[in-house]
């Protein structure tokens, strides 16, 4: 179940590497590396993602702001549909994930907006899951609670390393365990896929107004 929600919910400033008690790794492949570690009064453990990439800020942060292809690349993602665009680094959208029977499919609303220090680059790209915009829907769980942040930082010309924190409560009665068990693969699934989608026509040679490359 939270290898749905760790490749998708990006969230509030508050890194989850200050709420949480060290790291471990659990999964590494393709340069990708995914980490776990236990949150203070949380029964469900956080996700650290680390990896870098062949690509440009603008490339990446375009493909992370293009709401309707996530499904492409997000595992098990079934929805992601724009609610409302405040301004180009800005947005709130509605996602629903595919969760094995017999458990209940999530949802979410989500702010999304994007950062970037003018004088070192790093990008932050921070979306906290927020009530209203859609109604909870009948046989769908609802995410209210989700903490977590991707920060960007340019390392050379076309690479950018990525590091992505989350920590969430997935709601419902689905056991600790089984969501603990998860943690590492569906992250790793989606970042692999997010290289794929990386190198599609659509995302080359893009230069966004808003990022300094």
């Amino acid at each position: 179940m939270l290898k749905v929600l760790a490749a998708l919910f990006i969230t509030a400033q508050t890194t989850v590497a200050s709420a949480q008690t060290g790291w471990k790794l659990k999964n590494e492949k393709d340069g990708i590396k995914v980490y776990v570690g236990a949150v203070p009064d949380s029964k469900f453990k956080a996700i650290r993602v680390d990896c870098e990439l062949n690509t440009t800020l603008s490339q990446l942060v375009k493909v992370l702001l293009d709401i309707k292809t996530c499904p492409e690349w997000v595992d098990h993602t079934k929805s992601c549909t724009l609610l409302k665009q405040v301004s180009p680094s800005e947005l709130y959208y509605y996602s629903e994930i595919n969760i094995p029977w017999p458990a209940q499919n999530r949802d979410f609303v989500a702010h999304l907006t994007v950062r970037q220090n003018p004088n070192t680059k790093v990008v932050t790209m921070d979306g906290p899951a927020v009530d209203g915009f859609v109604p909870e829907k009948e046989g769908i769980v609802r995410v209210h609670s989700s903490k977590g942040l991707w920060i960007l930082t340019p390392v050379r010309k076309d690479v950018v390393r990525v590091v992505y924190t989350l920590q969430t409560d997935p709601g419902g009665d689905i056991p600790a365990w089984l969501v603990n068990l998860l943690a590492a693969s569906g992250p790793m699934k989606s970042f692999q896929a997010l290289k794929l989608q990386l190198k599609k026509p659509a995302y080359q040679h893009v230069q966004l107004d808003f990022i300094k490359d």
